[in-house]
């Protein structure tokens, strides 16, 4: 009886190693050799799973949505019932930032994949998408008299507090000091 492979499972198992080569060693490292080699499988079956390296980056990065999702959804689930506008989007945006060494390796992950597309403009399209939704709900959360200008702004303040996380120039608290001063701003 043909054994029976759990496709996603395995997909999973490559995209996790790819994450782990590209946390410690950046995208360049990654290859389907490096990849395979990580994940402990032939380099065979990563190519039967992902053709190409961009691929694979696509899929990586929506694990990272993934687990960024979850952790928005439960940060949020504990606000309550009918948070405020601002602790809703602080939450939000506290939960998506790489606070801790849990989540770092995901934001090391989400930004080689923005970096790659910089120079690979095709891998991009799904980024734009996440984004322009991203920006339209801040918009709606926002005071009157803000709009999508300042959600840009805000989602702007969240992606350059994580790179300085991810770098070492801003603590965890200097990094939330910094969101809550900018929210303040916000609503007043």
């Amino acid at each position: 009886m043909p054994k029976k492979v759990d496709h996603q499972e395995r997909r999973t198992l490559i995209a996790d190693a790819l994450m782990r080569v590209a946390a410690d060693q950046g995208l360049e490292a990654v290859s389907l050799r490096h990849v395979a080699t990580e994940a402990g499988v032939s380099a065979g079956m990563v190519q039967h799973y992902f053709r190409t390296k961009d691929e694979m980056m696509a899929f990586a990065l929506s694990v990272v949505r993934e687990r960024s999702q979850v952790r928005v959804t439960e940060a949020i689930a504990r606000l309550g019932v009918d948070p405020s506008p601002r602790l809703l989007l602080r939450t939000m945006i506290a939960a998506l930032l790489p606070l801790d060494e849990g989540t770092r390796d995901d934001g090391r992950v989400a930004l080689a994949f923005l970096a790659y597309t910089a120079v690979r403009p095709a891998a991009a399209p799904s980024l734009r998408e996440g984004t322009r939704q991203l920006t339209g709900f801040i918009a709606g959360v926002l005071p009157d008299g803000h709009g999508d200008a300042a959600a840009a702004g805000l989602l702007a303040l969240m992606e350059g507090l994580g790179v300085y996380l991810l770098g070492g120039q801003y603590t965890a608290e200097q990094a939330l000091d910094a969101l809550d001063a900018h929210l303040d701003l916000l609503f007043g």
